[in-house]
């Protein structure tokens, strides 16, 4: 393995552990809908499986 395959390694590493935080910080916050463009879609129960079926409306 040359330098810049380690350099290469290293990046996508830093990039997974980042979006595993983000998920972990995301879940034990309570946000339900991670990928949400609203940011925690408060009006989803969670089990739409993507944030376009939600229900985005206030109740």
């Amino acid at each position: 393995m040359t330098t810049t395959d380690f350099i290469v390694i290293a990046v996508l590493a830093v990039i997974l552990i980042a979006a595993a935080g983000y998920i972990y910080k995301a879940k034990k916050s309570g946000k339900t809908c991670i990928g949400c463009p609203e940011g925690g879609c408060g009006g989803c129960s969670g089990g739409c499986g993507h944030c376009g079926g939600c229900d985005h409306t206030e109740k």
